[in-house]
């Protein structure tokens, strides 16, 4: 069992950064797969960027490549995520989850959800 909690959202306007982090609890946790979702209003969750458990290696949705940064910390359980030159359509709750599938893009592979953080972007 996993338990994860997500801290770091806000409202910034356009172009400015944030950084989300995920607090992880429970056994195990260095052996899972993480990634990062978001969810706008009316929207279905996506997938916004994974990290492999040992960190070695990233995916990122287009929307956000060369933009967001995922990291992970297993000394610490904590997963991160940088977000640069925001932009309004990055509005959403942002969610931290854990899973075994590599690349950790679907929604259907998570095994684990933190319960999210709002982040809003001004004009």
């Amino acid at each position: 069992q996993v338990q994860l909690v997500e801290s770091g959202g806000g409202l910034v306007q356009a172009g400015a950064s944030l950084r989300l982090s995920c607090a992880a609890s429970g056994r195990g946790f260095s052996s899972y797969n993480t990634g990062w979702f978001r969810q706008a209003p009316g929207k279905e969750r996506e997938f916004v960027a994974a990290v492999t458990w040992s960190g070695g290696s990233t995916h990122y949705a287009d929307s956000v490549k060369g933009r967001f940064t995922i990291s992970r910390d297993n000394a610490k359980n904590m997963v991160y995520l940088q977000m640069n030159s925001l932009k309004p359509e990055d509005t959403a709750v942002y969610y931290c989850a854990a899973g075994f599938t590599v690349p950790l893009r679907a929604t259907t592979r998570v095994g684990y959800w933190g319960q999210g953080t709002q982040v809003t972007v001004s004009s």
